[in-house]
């Protein structure tokens, strides 16, 4: 197919074009860096500024990983702001081409929402049919997830990833985790009895494959493994991988006078489970936090 993916150049992005490529699909990235967007990308992939400039290329399919980083710095008004419209302006721009399109609209839209959506559940055992709590994470995903459903009316299937904490070399969470821990200086976050929706990246990518290729799945999908783990134990086994103490715990009042706001992402979480994606069928190839990491690191 041709598939047309915004935040192609990241994280998950960078992997999921190669294994489409892999597959022999035609890649349509859209970048704001269409030059530094090519360096990581498949020889193959057509890169432009916006999704509209690719209404002559007809794509097929679309996946939506676009969004502002969330887990950076204080969440200040301005950053509040742009970690929304990042989102939202990047799945109103797939929506518009599905509109100019008419008939030759994609197929299928996934796109991407992340565990933030159902907020703090303390340690009730969380599913796509639990309520959310409301805070700024859920408002994030909950306006990202409604400007992509507005696919729907236009006849396109939409299949929503709620998306864990990712876990692989040379990014996402680990990147920011790994330096003191090596060092031997890290530790829990806060009291540690926050659950910490873990995924694979390997898995991230065949779980999004999974949702363009199945052509009956739609609506929110839980994308962490199906055996979460607390921030207490995530500690533990990581230090127990490196073969270091982790004796050093970051006290919830100091996150909160450093990060503000924010630091609701490292002291609070859900014991997210994916329901759906196992009742449709999908395997996972990393159920087991301590599998993940002896095949990371």
């Amino acid at each position: 197919m041709r598939v047309l993916i915004t935040g192609g150049t990241g994280f998950i992005g960078q992997l999921l074009c190669a294994e489409l490529s892999k597959k022999g699909h035609e890649l349509l990235v859209v970048s704001r860096n269409p030059e530094r967007a090519l360096q990581c990308l498949p020889d193959s992939t057509s890169v432009k500024t916006a999704a509209t400039d690719f209404e002559r290329d007809r794509p097929q399919a679309m996946i939506n990983l676009a969004g502002e980083p969330i887990a950076e710095g204080r969440w200040t008004r301005a950053k509040k702001r742009r970690i929304i419209e990042s989102r939202v302006e990047a799945t109103q721009g797939l929506v518009k081409l599905c509109e100019r399109l008419g008939d030759d609209r994609p197929g299928v839209l996934v796109s991407a929402s992340a565990m933030g959506w159902y907020g703090d559940q303390g340690t009730r055992t969380v599913t796509e049919d639990t309520p959310p709590n409301e805070e700024f994470a859920h408002e994030i995903c909950a306006r990202w997830e409604a400007e992509a459903l507005k696919a729907e009316a236009l006849g396109v299937r939409v299949a929503i990833a709620r998306i864990g904490l990712v876990l692989d070399a040379g990014g996402g969470m680990l990147a920011r985790t790994l330096p003191p821990f090596k060092l031997g200086v890290g530790g829990r976050l806060g009291s540690g009895k926050q659950f910490m929706p873990w995924i694979h990246r390997r898995d991230m990518v065949r779980i999004l494959m999974f949702l363009l290729e199945q052509d009956k799945l739609s609506g929110p999908f839980n994308a962490s493994a199906p055996e979460p783990v607390t921030n207490a134990e995530f500690t533990r086994r990581l230090a127990d991988r490196l073969n270091r103490p982790a004796l050093l715990p970051a006290p919830a009042f100091a996150l909160k006078l450093v990060f503000g706001e924010m630091s609701r992402l490292l002291l609070t979480g859900a014991d997210m489970r994916p329901a759906r994606l196992l009742d449709a069928g999908f395997e996972f190839e990393f159920q087991r936090l301590e599998d993940a990491l002896a095949d990371i690191l």
